[in-house]
């Protein structure tokens, strides 16, 4: 894999962790020390709609399944570097912020280390709440049993 490659995958998985899988209020909180960062905001936040397109089985003919509101934002660094993001829903902020942390992840001093510590926090609040989803769901657990009956 080349250099820029495992950059792309790194800017990939840093992104979806902390903005595609998390709670936008720690999002939020995670993020505050990069939203001060000098950024002039190319396009957007503008929310419209996208087609969702699926396949049957996924090797069938494509079909509109249907359609999601979606945000994008670009924005510009100093140093002409450019950030981009698409996010599902109306929230302009999470959308400005994702192109802003993009934008950041791209520079070459960018500092992987403090987007990992936050992937971490964000790896960390993600897992508790699926074990607290699931703690709930076992709550609710129903054991069903069938009662033979002898032919008498």
């Amino acid at each position: 894999m080349t250099e820029i490659a495992a950059t792309q995958a790194q800017r990939r998985a840093a992104l979806a962790r902390l903005f595609a899988l998390a709670d936008w209020t720690l999002a939020r909180e995670l993020t505050e020390p990069f939203a001060g960062t000098a950024h002039h905001v190319v396009r957007g936040p503008e929310t419209g709609l996208v087609m969702l397109r699926g396949r049957m089985g996924s090797t069938g003919a494509a079909f509109n399944f249907g359609e999601a509101t979606a945000t994008r934002c670009s924005v510009r660094l100093a140093d002409k570097t450019e950030g981009h993001a698409y996010v599902l829903g109306r929230n302009g902020e999470l959308a400005r912020r994702m192109a802003l942390c993009d934008a950041l992840l791209q520079q070459p001093e960018a500092d992987m280390a403090a987007f990992d510590k936050i992937a971490q926090q964000m790896d960390e609040a993600i897992a508790a709440r699926r074990s607290a989803q699931a703690a709930k769901v076992a709550a609710t657990k129903v054991d069903f049993f069938t009662v033979v009956r002898g032919d008498g």
